[in-house]
């Protein structure tokens, strides 16, 4: 299942919980050789502070090399790089992989049409973990 908002972020939903897709999600991003910067557990942060929170964790991850030529060309998309992929469990229990789209991100920065393949990755990438 899809849902597209009109915010440009793209939701799919997993079959996975939120811990074994975004495993999942590592083990992609390794396997094509692509640098994980980091991971923000949100969920597991609120709890170090009392607070309870659906499992929620962001991804956050790219490659110099497809990145690099983006922000040469238009230097605001720097603010959405490197990539991310937040995943997340609803109220009903569904899990969910949310992206920006490329095509929300390529008019929001203007970038080139040309350039649109270095951040259309994102995608497949979501597609692939919430198998």
């Amino acid at each position: 299942m899809e849902a597209k908002t009109g915010n440009g972020i793209v939701d799919l939903q997993s079959r996975h919980s939120v811990d074994e897709t975004a495993e999942k999600l590592k083990g992609i991003l390794e396997a094509k050789g692509v640098t994980l910067f980091a991971l923000v557990d949100h969920s597991g942060e609120a709890e170090k502070v009392g607070m309870t929170m659906r499992p929620t964790k962001l991804l956050i991850f790219g490659s110099p090399k497809a990145g690099t030529p983006l922000m040469l060309a238009a230097p605001s998309i720097a603010i959405d790089l490197p990539l991310k992929i937040l995943v997340w469990e609803d109220a009903q229990g569904k899990v969910w992989v949310s992206y920006n789209s490329a095509e929300y991100l390529k008019n929001r920065h203007g970038l080139p049409g040309e350039l649109l393949r270095n951040i259309a990755a994102v995608e497949t990438l979501a597609t692939k973990a919430a198998e």
